[in-house]
Order: structure tokens, then C-alpha cells, then sequence
């Protein structure tokens, strides 16, 4: 990475504005020049008085470049972008948002390209090179930013968190999981060692800080008086001061999360213990996440994943499976009570219920890209991974490339058996190589140092092909 490159970092909200000022402040400070692509209002505003360079990009995009509303612009520039359509690109707002409106996906998607290039324009202009920095995600703003970069080889850089507590991985253009585990480490360091002994000891999930606030009770998120006044706030910002936000979508935020909070009361006369006779497991994946909308698209649907693993599954096993402890009632009560009346080989656990626990007395896991597959793989236990996931490539799982062959990979899985635990400690190592120490979005002292000291040695390493 050439020092004299210009390091563009998408900011989406607020919050995540609040620590991308600090991080730009300290890498200026050590002499690397950086812009902030601010993708609501209130965080050009907070960049601007903190005086960190900062494009409001929404404001930008629609003062410049080709009108928003120009169909012809919109089929040139993904033409130009080397797309083959748009609907896969918004996918995940429709999904996350429950946008059924095209017109105002292309709408936003011409804004952010606008200021893209104009910004990239600029750029090339004064002759300086640039590299992006985005966390991983789906929505427009970043997936905007990554192929108007790419378009001009510019590299991006995507964060997101690792398999390990307080470390992150950073891909470079692509929005596929990073690889790492087909080799084996020559050896384990002690380092590795502590940490896969910790963690089974303590028999604790992996949960960036930045998300431990997702990771309570339904009901808790709806009557939360910080939340509550936080949807003040923004709806205040929004319709009063027509402010605009990326996340934008407050009052339907709101009525989904209400809606947990039902399904969660439904769902616990369908919760069961973990049973005794041999199981499956399959965790639920978070509904929206990109590592489905994006990485996983086949099995967006979850519901039907699992009515299928139902339907084929061997007849000496039932399927065990859990939703995800931070989005406990995302999954639609009556469809997995209509499972529940179809399938007496189903059990629906409560969200609570201790990972490892499930996982120590599974036969199998079938996953599609969660760390629960991981975490598996730390106990013993055969997994099947049907997805995108980094722990794809390693030899001791059994690689399902579409649904129509879990059943038989499942099969393969359940004859070959539990294996013996050290077997996975270099593949483990060679993953934990590949991350770096840090965590997004936590604004301590120490953390912002670390976070990026880990940042310019990744962007100052070679980068691995994806």
C-alpha cells in the first residue's frame, strides 16, 4: 500500500460516525491523508466539526452526475459497472427493509454512484491514488461504493468480525468470506492454544461488542427507554427535519421489532429441551444478515432449509434447531408451527439454551455459514456447510455445493463420526493468522489505538487472493 494513497471510509450512521472520527484523526496524525463518505446528514454534520474531511454523499449525489430518475443512466452505469441486472444488488434491502419499490432503489443507487465518481473524479484529477475501507455489509451505500471503486481498480477492503473475540478480518474485493483454511498451520502457538482451550472451557459464542446490545429479549428491545428515545430522535430528524439517514426505515424498525416480541410469546409453548435421542443441529443464521442476502442467497429462506433437512434427514435422527440468540422471534412463529404440525422429527429449542451445549451432544451440525460450524469443528463434531463460510475449505468438513446434496453429505458425515478435536488446531491457527486485533465500533482509548494500528498493517500487507 503506497502512504501517499487517499483512504476513503464509508460511514453510514452516527454511531458508526462517532468512531470513525477518532480512527481518521489518529491516521492523519500519522501522516495518511483521509476523506469519510458520510451517508446521512447528521454525519457529514459530525465530521465537519470535528474537521475530518467528509462528503455527504446522498446531498453530493443528488447535485451532481446524471439524474436520479434517468432510466438510461441507470442501465449505462450498471452496464458500465460490469453488472448484469440490479435486482441481486438490492436483494438485501428489500429483504432487510421490505422495499417492494425498484424505482426507489434505482433512485438511490444513481445518488451514491453520482458522488462516487464525482468524488473519484476529483481524485484522479489532483492525481492521487485511493484505497476504500467498508465494514461488510449489503445495503446500498456500501455495495455502491465497492463497484464504483472497483471499476477504477481501486481496492477495497472489507471489515468484519472474526471467529475470534476481539479480531477482525480484512478481505479485499470481495464481498465472499475470507479464505483461510485450506492449509493447515505448520504449527499451533501457544497464543491459539489458550484461546480454543478458553473458549471450550468457558463454552462462550462469539459476540462483537459492537452487537452485544442485540443479544437480549425481544420485549426488552421494544420497552427499552434508550431505544425509544433514540426513534424520537431520528423520526424528529427525519420528518421534521428532513434529515436524511441510510437507515431510514425507523417507524418499520420498529413495527418488526414489535413484531419479535409476539412471535417470541408464541414460540415458547413450541420450545423443547434438548432431546435425548441422536440429533442434528441446525442454527438458525441472523434472517437479514449479508452472510445469507449475499453469501447464501439459496438459503435465504430458512424455514424451507430446514423443511427440506426435515424431509431427508436420516430416520435414525431428529433436527434439532435454535433461533439466533440475537434475533430471538425474527423467524415467523407460524411457519415453525406449521413444521411443528407436519413433523414430529422437529425440535425447536429455546434461544437461550447454551451452544455448546447442543453442539456437545449433536451427532452432526449442518450449517450454512455460521460460527456455530466453527465451534463445531473446535468439539470433534462432523459439520456439513452448505454456504459460503470460512471454514468452507477446510478438509474436516463435509462441502454440500447445493441443497440437493446435504442429504447425502449429511449421510457421510454421520458415518465418518466424531473426530479427534486436535485435528482442527491448525486450521485454527492459520485462521487466526489471518485476523487481526481490534473491534468496530467501540470508542475506547485503547481499542481505537489498536483497532488502528491493525488497519494500516492490513492494508500495508499483500493481499491474498480471493
Amino acid at each position: 500500500m503506497s502512504s501517499d494513497k487517499t483512504l476513503l471510509i464509508t460511514t453510514l450512521a452516527e454511531y458508526q460516525t462517532r468512531f470513525w472520527i477518532p480512527v481518521a484523526q489518529r491516521l492523519r496524525a500519522a501522516g495518511r491523508e483521509v476523506e469519510l463518505l458520510a451517508f446521512d446528514d447528521r454525519s457529514a454534520e459530525m465530521s465537519a466539526a470535528a474537521g475530518v474531511p467528509a462528503m455527504n454523499m446522498y446531498r453530493e449525489g443528488l447535485k451532481t452526475g446524471a439524474p436520479p430518475d434517468d432510466g438510461q443512466a441507470f442501465d449505462a452505469r450498471v452496464a458500465g459497472y460490469g453488472l448484469d441486472g440490479s435486482n441481486f444488488l438490492f436483494s438485501h434491502e428489500r429483504f432487510t427493509f421490505g422495499i417492494r419499490d425498484t424505482a426507489s432503489l434505482r433512485r438511490r443507487f444513481m445518488i451514491y454512484t453520482n458522488a462516487m465518481e464525482v468524488l473519484l473524479d476529483r481524485l484522479e484529477a489532483q492525481g492521487k491514488g485511493a484505497e476504500l475501507i467498508q465494514e461488510l455489509g449489503g445495503f446500498l451505500s456500501v455495495i455502491t461504493s465497492f463497484y464504483a471503486a472497483r471499476r477504477r481498480g481501486i481496492r477495497n477492503w472489507f471489515i468484519e468480525p472474526s471467529f475470534f473475540r476481539g479480531r477482525m478480518y480484512f478481505t479485499p474485493d470481495s464481498f465472499g468470506a475470507p479464505e483461510m483454511m485450506a492449509r493447515p498451520a505448520e504449527a499451533v502457538s501457544s497464543d491459539v492454544k489458550a484461546y480454543l482451550d478458553e473458549t471450550l472451557n468457558q463454552r462462550a459464542i462469539v459476540i462483537p461488542k459492537k452487537d452485544q446490545h442485540h443479544y437480549s429479549a425481544a420485549l426488552k428491545k421494544v420497552v427499552n427507554l434508550r431505544n425509544s428515545r433514540r426513534l424520537a430522535e431520528k423520526l424528529w430528524d427525519q420528518f421534521a427535519l428532513g434529515k436524511h439517514q441510510e437507515f431510514g426505515h425507523n417507524l418499520r424498525h420498529a413495527r418488526v421489532h414489535a413484531m419479535m416480541a409476539v412471535n417470541a410469546a408464541r414460540l415458547r409453548k413450541l420450545y423443547r429441551p434438548i432431546p435425548d435421542t441422536p440429533f442434528v443441529y441446525y442454527p438458525f443464521h441472523v434472517p437479514a444478515d449479508m452472510a445469507l442476502t449475499l453469501r447464501a442467497p439459496d438459503y435465504l429462506d430458512q424455514v424451507a432449509t430446514v423443511d427440506f433437512l426435515l424431509r431427508t434427514i436420516p430416520d435414525s435422527h431428529v433436527l434439532v434447531v435454535k433461533e439466533h440468540p440475537a434475533q430471538i422471534g425474527a423467524i415467523s412463529a407460524e411457519r415453525l408451527f406449521e413444521l411443528a404440525r407436519r413433523f414430529d422429527n422437529f425440535v425447536l429449542l429455546p434461544p437461550q439454551t447454551n451452544n455448546y451445549a447442543v453442539l456437545n451432544r449433536s451427532d452432526a451440525v449442518i450449517s450454512v455459514n455460521s460460527k456455530s460450524g466453527a465451534e463445531a469443528l473446535l468439539l470433534g463434531k462432523p459439520v456439513v456447510v452448505m454456504g459460503d463460510a470460512f471454514y468452507r475449505t477446510c478438509p474436516l468438513v463435509h462441502r454440500a455445493d447445493r441443497l440437493a446434496d446435504v442429504p447425502q453429505r449429511l449421510r457421510e458425515a454421520l458415518r465418518a463420526g466424531p473426530f479427534d478435536p486436535a485435528k482442527g488446531a491448525p486450521y485454527f491457527e492459520a485462521a487466526w493468522r489471518r485476523s487481526f486485533p481490534g473491534e468496530l465500533y467501540i470508542s475506547d482509548t485503547k481499542l481505537l489505538d489498536t483497532f488502528t494500528a491493525s488497519l494500516q498493517a492490513a492494508l500495508a500487507e499483500p493481499a491474498v487472493a480471493h
